[in-house]
């Protein structure tokens, strides 16, 4: 039943529009939706609640497969809320503490396994628009369409920035293009599905695009898809 569902994966190192891409093709095509940068963190969070160490490999794949979690698309707000064990979470897992906690889970094979399948538990009718790293080279490998968005280091920094000093924190551009540099690096180089373009996808970059001008050029491979 789920290989009929159809699934649309967006991936894409940070700052290139994925998640705000994902909701919006979500609301205009009436699907569901998928963060999976969202699931890791929500997993961490879930292990310090239930007193589990980052260490331990085992307890955490086991939570991992039964993690009570799932989204709520928000489109006056344009987020996604996550819910963890009932409770909205989305603030939390924001934070840069859930974010480092999330990144040590990353690295675990047997984690990483066990997210795998919890993921493709989301694919439901009538389709889902997944969004992360290793959606379409990874988790559905067999979707409908693949899109992998990019944009420059220094226009994603300055995503960045801007999101920051809205927020009135203080943040310096030249660090943020550095940051985004290394971060970029660890995510193509490292042994578990490293961030790659998948053989079939479809790249767009978003450097010099608006959300929209992103979302009506998706939608326009979504119908080509369906109607071929």
């Amino acid at each position: 039943m789920s290989s009929e569902v159809p699934v649309i994966t967006l991936d894409g190192p940070s700052g290139v529009g994925k998640g705000t891409v994902s909701l919006r093709l979500a609301q205009q095509l009436g699907w569901h939706t998928l963060d999976s940068g969202a699931l890791y963190r929500a997993l961490a969070l879930a292990a310090v609640r239930h007193s589990i160490s980052l260490q331990d490999e085992v307890a955490l794949a086991q939570l991992a497969i039964y993690l009570d979690v799932h989204f709520k698309a928000t489109p006056a707000l344009e987020t996604t809320q996550v819910f963890l064990e009932t409770q909205e979470v989305s603030a939390q897992l924001r934070t840069e503490t859930c974010g480092a906690m999330a990144s040590q889970l990353a690295i675990l094979p047997a984690v990483r396994q066990s997210l795998l399948e919890r993921q493709r538990t989301f694919r439901q009718l009538p389709g889902l628009v997944a969004e992360g790293r290793d959606m379409g080279t990874v988790v559905f490998n067999d979707a409908l369409l693949k899109i992998f968005l990019t944009a420059s280091g220094e226009e994603r920094a300055q995503r960045r920035y801007k999101q920051l000093k809205e927020k009135g924190i203080d943040a310096k551009l030249d660090s943020l293009i550095t940051e985004i540099a290394e971060r970029d690096n660890r995510d193509m180089t490292r042994t578990l599905a490293p961030l790659q373009v998948a053989t079939d996808a479809q790249v767009i970059d978003t450097t010099d695009l608006s959300i929209e001008q992103v979302v009506a050029c998706i939608l326009q491979q979504v119908s080509k898809k369906i109607d071929s």
